[in-house]
């Protein structure tokens, strides 16, 4: 089986707060994003992770990546770049690349930490898997992500912080993009349906005073 994922922040206690994320304190978090791994994850699988795997971890590098099952190809992010000097890569990584091309037997996929508004096959169905912006609607760039059917993002912040097959990144992503273009709809006609709940509100007394009247 083959499975994506990226921007874990393993070790990072303060993505709980930038993303909002549903923990209660790091090792919570940590523990969590790690059985989550391991309970879908064999060591026949193959993980692709698109960056920021830990950042600014306190526990040892090794010990995080000793217990994360798998055959692990690293596609590096830009808070990678400490940890990665700190621990021999190919005991842990059958692969370290900034950015690989490459097919799953059904796609052809780019894969890059950093989401790419061109990439190679991109006219011809070639997608581009990503990781970096985690559950960030507010982009100007946004827009053009979540009108891409081929544009698919692998942040665990938008996957139930777990690796997810490619089929479950298309489905989680759908439902992403689309809440996020439901939801710019609500700001964008706030103050109507403002106005129609309000209506709502006095239709009750308006049909009474019209009863009254008759």
């Amino acid at each position: 089986m083959i499975y994506f994922t990226s921007d874990l922040h393993l070790g990072h206690a303060n993505a709980i707060k930038l993303c909002r994320r549903p923990f209660s304190c790091v090792e919570e978090m940590d523990e969590t994003l790690i059985a989550n791994w391991n309970e879908r994850v064999t060591n026949g699988d193959t993980v692709y992770i698109l960056g920021d795997l830990l950042f600014r971890n306190q526990t040892p590098t090794e010990s995080y990546l000793d217990r994360l099952k798998g055959k692990k190809h690293l596609i590096t992010g830009n808070h990678d770049r400490k940890w990665m000097k700190q621990v021999p890569l190919d005991k842990f990584f059958l692969s370290v690349n900034p950015m690989l091309h490459f097919s799953d037997g059904k796609h052809n996929i780019t894969a890059c930490h950093y989401p790419m508004m061109s990439w190679p096959c991109s006219g011809k169905g070639g997608y581009m898997v990503f990781g970096h912006i985690h559950g960030n609607t507010d982009a100007d760039y946004w827009p053009l992500i979540e009108r891409s059917e081929l544009m698919l993002n692998a942040g665990v912040d938008v996957n139930d912080f777990r690796p997810v097959t490619f089929g479950e990144m298309e489905e989680n992503n759908l439902k992403h993009k689309a809440h996020s273009a439901a939801m710019r709809i609500i700001d964008k006609n706030r103050d109507l349906f403002e106005s129609i709940a309000k209506m709502q509100k006095q239709f009750p007394k308006l049909l009474e005073d019209d009863i009254d009247g008759e």
